[in-house]
């Protein structure tokens, strides 16, 4: 079994579609750790998450990159579109001369063991913040520590596009304004969007690994 930690039912749904192992969803709520590249982030969360359930787990993350603010928002996509807005984050591209953008997801999958060598990237260090917030959260309390070296892999997905006008119905998040091959994200039926997305991608990837793994 395979813990999938997300609040999203829809993420889980597209999960399976990949994944011939049962894939079940864990509700862990934990602090984020800032850093300016998905990888940390997603490794960081499948560490937390598999210290916290004790069996194997995978967390996903994705960001819109746009070319003409040289990446951003990136990793601080969720917070931007909850603060700027997606439809003002086009009026700031729209006067540019570069629209060119792209999805960027990773999924980052945690056991506890190490892994055999393989093309797909692993991150094996906790990064030096979150260490010191976690040695801060667990010091008061007796016989509990922190353990950062648990290897995660990564598996990315990446898709190009443009910075468009709003345009469908359907999608959510940065879907309205992100276009690729002349639709937008939100014109496109969930399963077109699956078939194509950055997520669909490293879940791709990830299933393939996962299916031919030594475990």
């Amino acid at each position: 079994m395979l813990r999938f930690v997300t609040t999203n039912a829809g993420k889980v749904r597209e999960a399976r579609e990949y994944l011939d192992e049962e894939v079940t969803r864990l509700d862990f709520d934990y602090r984020e750790v800032q850093a300016d590249d998905l990888a940390t982030v997603a490794a960081d969360g499948a560490r937390k998450a598999y210290e916290h359930a004790g069996e194997p787990v995978f967390v996903d993350d994705a960001g819109l990159f746009v070319d003409a603010f040289d990446g951003f928002p990136g990793p601080y996509s969720s917070y931007v579109e909850d603060t700027v807005g997606v439809e003002r984050l086009w009026r700031l591209t729209e006067p540019e001369d570069d629209h060119g953008a792209a999805f960027r997801g990773v999924v980052a999958y945690c056991d506890g063991e190490e892994f055999a060598a393989s093309p797909e990237p692993v991150d094996r260090d906790r990064r030096g913040q979150d260490q010191d917030a976690d040695t801060r959260a667990t010091a008061t309390t007796d016989d509990q520590v922190a353990d950062g070296d648990h290897p995660v892999k990564i598996f990315e997905g990446y898709v190009p596009g443009t910075i468009v006008p709003p345009r469908g119905e359907g999608g959510f998040g940065y879907d309205p304004i992100f276009e690729y091959d002349g639709r937008t994200f939100a014109e496109m039926s969930p399963e077109e969007k699956n078939a194509v997305s950055h997520r669909g991608k490293a879940l791709a990837e990830f299933a393939e690994w996962y299916e031919n793994a030594d475990r």
